[in-house]
């Protein structure tokens, strides 16, 4: 898998849309959900994630094979990317509300409306952390990057990200115990 991306990076270097369509495909899932984990809402992460994208693709040629995965690279578009969409935001977005269709007829069971309300929980104590301590929360547990990955996207060292990830779950522990 290593070689076939480093191969697709190359080959997008060289301008073959194709392969970082390729790229893409293999992404987006995951850098759409880091996005929406952020911003909480639909619309806002989609475009967001069009943009993380569309500047990997004009900056493909900037990367470089230095052991580090392009999904680091990646992600430091991403994160950058909420970055500017929160300096730039002039509402605040609220991700308080469960989502409407866990309410619907067909999944109106206690578990559903229960993991619906957890979720919501969850999102609301993200948003009341740091964006580093975010990020690595997300990228760690969400993501399921390793600590060097993390370093890489967020230009950290590895015990860096340690400890942010340290205080990050005592702060969300906090949070979270303040809420029930």
């Amino acid at each position: 898998m290593k070689d076939e991306e480093q191969s697709l990076i190359k080959k997008a270097q060289a301008g073959n849309s194709a392969a970082f369509g390729r790229l893409y495909d293999r992404y987006l899932p995951s850098i759409y959900r880091f996005v929406f984990i952020r911003v909480g809402r639909k619309q806002d992460a989609e475009d967001i994630s069009q943009q993380v994208f569309t500047s990997a693709w004009q900056n493909i040629d900037g990367f470089e094979f230095k052991g580090y995965p392009f999904s680091s690279w990646i992600y430091r578009i991403a994160s950058n990317a909420v970055i500017d969409y929160y300096r730039t935001a002039k509402n605040n977005v609220s991700i308080d509300n469960v989502p409407e269709e866990f309410f619907s007829e067909e999944t109106n069971d206690e578990a559903n409306v229960d993991r619906a309300i957890n979720m919501t929980t969850v999102r609301v104590a993200l948003t009341r952390l740091e964006p580093d301590q975010q990020n690595v929360l997300i990228m760690k547990f969400v993501e399921d990057l390793s600590n060097k990955e993390i370093a890489e996207a967020l230009g950290k060292s590895e015990g860096a990200v340690r400890v942010i990830q340290h205080r990050a779950l005592k702060q969300l522990k906090t949070h979270l115990d303040g809420t029930h």
